[in-house]
C-alpha cells in the first residue's frame, strides 16, 4: 500500500534521480523537475537518466517535467536535490508553488560560499516562516549509482521536529534504503558537507601514491577536524560518529564511485583544477565546500589543517606534496586537543 500519493524531487541529477527510484517503492507518483528540457524528455521517454544515470531503469511512476508548478502540484513531501550552490536560486523559484504544511527534506550535502549557511539554512532564509518547521534533511552513504539500483543502502534523516522526521522516514524506507531520524540537524550537514573536502584530501594522497597508512590517517584526522567545528555549532559528537559522519566520510574518502576523491586523485597526479572540472559532468561538492570550510574556520577561530591544505591546492596553486610535507612538519600536540 503507498505510503503518499504524490511526492516531488527538485533536481535531476544523479542523486535526486536515484531517490525518485527509492520514493517510487512508496508513492503512487514521484514528480522529478529538471532544467533540461531535453533530458525530462529523455526521462519520460526512456525511463532513465541517460545524462546522469545511464543504463540505469527507473519507476514506471516517475514522471519528470521542467515545471515547478506542475513537479510541486499537490505533493505530500519535497526533496530539495539541487546542488548546494544552487539552492538558493532554485527554492526561491519554487516558493510560491510550494504546499503548505508538507515535509520539504534538503539532500544537498554543502555549505553555500559567503553566507556560510547550512542547505537548511539556505531554506529558511529563502521561505516563510511557516514553512520552516517543515524543514529536514538527508544525508549519510549513499552513492547515486547503488542507490538507484536499489543496493541495500542506510542513511539518516534529521528534523528539529521528531514527528516531521518519522512522517518522511515512512515514505523513504524500504526493504533496500534503511532510514534513521535524528534531531541534530546541524551535526548531520556539517558531517556530510565537510567530509567531501577530507576526500579531496584522501584522492590527493591517492594520487600521489601513497598508501592505506596515509589514507587512514586522514581519515581519522578529517573526523576530527569535522568534529571540532560541528561540536563548535551545537551537533552532539556521536552524530559524527554515525551514518552523516564516519559513515559517510569512510564511504567518499574510499568509494570508485567518489567524485571528490577523484578530484583530488588528479590533483594529487599533477593535474590543475580547471582541466579536472572540464571534464565532469557532475559536481563535486566538496570544491566549493572548502572555501566555506576555510571561511568558518576563521571564522571561529578553529583549526582545520587537512580542510585549509586542501584550500591552499584548489585554489592558491600549492603543490600537494608541499601540502603533505606542511601537514606532516606540524607542531606536535595531542591527539586529544
Amino acid at each position: 500500500m503507498a505510503v503518499a500519493t504524490r511526492t516531488s524531487v527538485i533536481g535531476s541529477g544523479s542523486f535526486g534521480t536515484a531517490l525518485c527510484n527509492v520514493l517510487a517503492v512508496n508513492c503512487e507518483q514521484v514528480h522529478l523537475w529538471g532544467r533540461d528540457e531535453k533530458l525530462v524528455a529523455a526521462i519520460n521517454e526512456h525511463h532513465q537518466n541517460p545524462t546522469y544515470l545511464p543504463n540505469i531503469p527507473l519507476a514506471q511512476s516517475i514522471w519528470a517535467t521542467s515545471s515547478l508548478e506542475e513537479a510541486l502540484e499537490k505533493s505530500e513531501l519535497v526533496v530539495a536535490a539541487t546542488p548546494s550552490h544552487a539552492m538558493r536560486d532554485v527554492i526561491v523559484r519554487a516558493v510560491e508553488f510550494l504546499p503548505r504544511h508538507v515535509p520539504i527534506l534538503a539532500v544537498a550535502k554543502g555549505i553555500e560560499n559567503g553566507t556560510l549557511l547550512t542547505m537548511s539554512e539556505v531554506l529558511e532564509d529563502c521561505l516563510p516562516e511557516e514553512f520552516h518547521p517543515y524543514i529536514g534533511v538527508l544525508s549519510g552513504p549513499s552513492f547515486a549509482k547503488e542507490t538507484a539500483l536499489r543496493m541495500p543502502t542506510v542513511v539518516t534523516i534529521a528534523s528539529r521536529w521528531d514527528k516531521l522526521a518519522t512522517r518522511v522516514q515512512r515514505v523513504f524506507h524500504t526493504d533496500s534504503f534503511r532510514t534513521y531520524t535524528s534531531s541534530d540537524v546541524m551535526g548531520v550537514q556539517l558531517g556530510g558537507s565537510l567530509k567531501n573536502v577530507i576526500a579531496i584530501a584522501a584522492g590527493i594522497a591517492d594520487g600521489l601514491g601513497f598508501g592505506h597508512n596515509a589514507r587512514a590517517g586522514i581519515i581519522t584526522r578529517g573526523l576530527a577536524e569535522i568534529s571540532r567545528i560541528a561540536t563548535r555549532h551545537g551537533a552532539n559528537p556521536l552524530t559524527l560518529a554515525g551514518l552523516s559522519g564516519l559513515g559517510d566520510l569512510v564511504l567518499t574518502c574510499t568509494g570508485d564511485l567518489s567524485r571528490n576523491r577523484s578530484v583530488g586523485i588528479e590533483l594529487g597526479k599533477g593535474r590543475t583544477l580547471a582541466e579536472i572540472l572540464a571534464g565532469m559532468k557532475q559536481v563535486a561538492e566538496g570544491v566549493k565546500t572548502a572555501k566555506s570550510a576555510r571561511d568558518i574556520a576563521a571564522r571561529d577561530k578553529v583549526e582545520l589543517p587537512i580542510c585549509d591544505q586542501v584550500y591552499s591546492i584548489l585554489y592558491e596553486g600549492k603543490s600537494p606534496k608541499n601540502a603533505v610535507v606542511e601537514l606532516m612538519s606540524r607542531q606536535p600536540k595531542s591527539e586529544l586537543l
